[in-house]
């Protein structure tokens, strides 16, 4: 029933039935809302997603629609920038990268409206930091991202080593003796090592730990410097390099983080560099490899400049600022992202939450003992030139994940593809 209405329903209705009906009238103005949210694009993710938000809409009235976006995170975000630029009210919540907020912060909802500073202080402030622009607190915080060496302890043990390797040329040649043995053993298809080599944002975040490890930078450093023009830099995407077909397959430089999962966790490779989330995966009962491995800070490069890298990553959660149904779009977004969901997320998905008291939880170390050592990794994190570039950061990733690709390929020399990237961030720091 509409306000315009009244009028026609005040002549014809019974005094008693419109006493009724203003007891109604309350339900039928604010009927629930149905929130459209662009979240995790499939696998175990968004099926715990849809358990939150079934949970959310009965406990509200509301109703959670899920938009699917692409896995690739450079086609997820221009699928969404071509909903912000026709400032689209269709989806209400983004799922958005660490990387993306200067680009999002003209599309999104100050969140600063729905958060008390208590509850702010809560999160991790580097990212709180991070995802401040301009005063604005663009998103918040859902799961943190590090990158981090995965192992197989077992096959460590049989060759011989007491560790995991300590720098990226131990680990070339642990990988080597290992996959020289496992094949000599009959299993053909066994590798060293896998990564991410795609010509995507996945292979800028594994490129900017080898290049930040071997003492080469950030490729622009937070005084607008363009640094990625280097010697280190280049030794260490030369190195990169002589993986390809050899310790790793050749078919590295397309994949993502779930081709590189595919092939560690059915057993045929000794390390992974990935993010946490293949940890629960990989220690499910009927994984090959459960029991098998353990995780820990990616090597760092040789000499003096040699340094532990781990590529700061994470998803957040984001408001539109053309949503209709803000407020209970926000409501969801505090559920989402509440300790008792993170929770919940470290323990069924290994994800690492983004407030510091739960890596003290005793039900989630039960769970993931692991997460004892991630302070470790945080404690090195390297965040991507994404806070000085601002909204142009996607030009500079970009130029920097074609031209790795193009280096791990052998179609452009390590000198060549620095040469390419400082030209494009020199533009960009005018």
């Amino acid at each position: 029933m509409n306000n315009y209405q009244l009028p026609h329903y005040r002549r014809i209705l019974p005094r008693c039935f419109l006493a009724v009906a203003a007891l109604l009238m309350p339900v039928a103005l604010h009927a629930g809302a149905l929130i459209h949210f662009a979240g995790p694009p499939g696998g175990p993710e968004l099926d715990f997603v849809k358990k939150l938000c079934d949970e959310w809409a009965q406990k509200t009235g509301n109703t959670v629609q899920l938009i699917s976006r692409p896995s690739d995170t450079t086609q997820a975000l221009n699928q969404f920038q071509q909903y912000w630029s026709a400032r689209s009210g269709d989806v209400d919540i983004y799922q958005v990268d660490v990387i993306w907020q200067g680009i999002c912060a003209p599309h999104a909802v100050d969140l600063k409206k729905y958060y008390k500073d208590d509850e702010i202080s809560q999160y991790f402030p580097r990212i709180i930091e991070n995802n401040t622009v301009k005063g604005k607190l663009v998103s918040i915080p859902l799961f943190v991202d590090a990158g981090i060496l995965y192992y197989r302890t077992d096959l460590l043990q049989k060759y011989g080593y007491s560790a995991p390797p300590k720098t990226w040329e131990e680990l070339a040649e642990m990988a080597k003796k290992i996959m020289d043995g496992e094949r000599k053993d009959g299993k053909s298809d066994f590798y060293g090592f896998v990564f991410q080599g795609k010509s995507s944002e996945t292979v800028t975040c594994d490129a900017i730990e080898w290049v930040y490890s071997y003492g080469g930078g950030t490729i622009i450093e937070p005084d607008r410097k363009v640094s990625i023009n280097n010697p280190n830099a280049i030794k260490a995407l030369e190195e990169a390099k002589s993986w390809v077909g050899t310790i790793a397959p050749s078919g590295v430089v397309t994949y993502d983080e779930e081709p590189s999962r595919n092939v560690w966790q059915a057993g045929n490779s000794a390390f992974m560099r990935n993010w946490p989330y293949a940890y629960a995966l990989g220690q499910d009962p009927k994984s090959p490899i459960s029991g098998k491995f353990d995780v820990t800070i990616l090597p760092k490069g040789p000499g003096a400049d040699g340094k532990n890298a781990a590529c700061l990553g994470g998803w957040q959660l984001m408001v539109s600022a053309y949503s209709k149904n803000a407020d209970a779009a926000a409501d969801l977004v505090k559920f989402l992202s509440s300790a008792e969901s993170q929770k919940r997320r470290a323990i069924e998905l290994s994800m690492l939450p983004t407030r510091p008291a739960l890596f003290t939880d005793s039900e989630i170390l039960a769970k993931n003992g692991w997460f004892k050592n991630m302070t470790e990794v945080l404690q090195n994190a390297v965040a991507r030139p994404s806070t000085v570039t601002g909204a142009d950061y996607n030009q500079i990733s970009t130029s920097f994940f074609q031209n790795v690709n193009q280096v791990l390929s052998g179609t452009v020399s390590a000198p060549d593809a620095v040469k390419n990237v400082e030209k494009v961030g020199k533009r960009l720091m005018r």
